[in-house]
């Protein structure tokens, strides 16, 4: 079992920039891949961006060159550093964690971008 809590969400004007981190705690030696997706009202939850225990990223193509991932591993966190928000950004934002045998979701922390 591998447990996460997110933390960084908050409501921030188009154009601005929050940093989300979510910390892994239980069975975090079997952990392969981190990351980020997110669910808007109405809509499928989508992959954000994953980062490999080798530092390998995905980036969804709406978020590249805006978003970052960055993973401390002494810590078992992983941050999304998200510029340049958009009101398309709003959704709620869940850390994801991928084991040789599951993956896991946090509870999430909501993201609303609105002037």
């Amino acid at each position: 079992q591998v447990q996460l809590v997110e933390s960084g969400g908050g409501l921030v004007q188009p154009g601005g920039s929050l940093t989300l981190s979510c910390v892994a705690s239980g069975n975090i030696f079997s952990i392969r891949a981190m990351g980020w997706y997110r669910q808007a009202p109405g809509k499928e939850r989508e992959l954000v961006v994953t980062i490999t225990s080798g530092g390998v990223t995905n980036y969804a193509d709406s978020v590249k060159g805006r978003f970052t991932i960055s993973r401390d591993n002494a810590k078992n966190t992983v941050y999304l550093q998200m510029n340049s928000l958009k009101p398309e950004d709003t959704a709620g934002y869940s850390c994801y964690v991928r084991t040789l045998t599951h993956d896991y979701w946090g509870q999430g922390t909501q993201v609303t971008v609105s002037s």
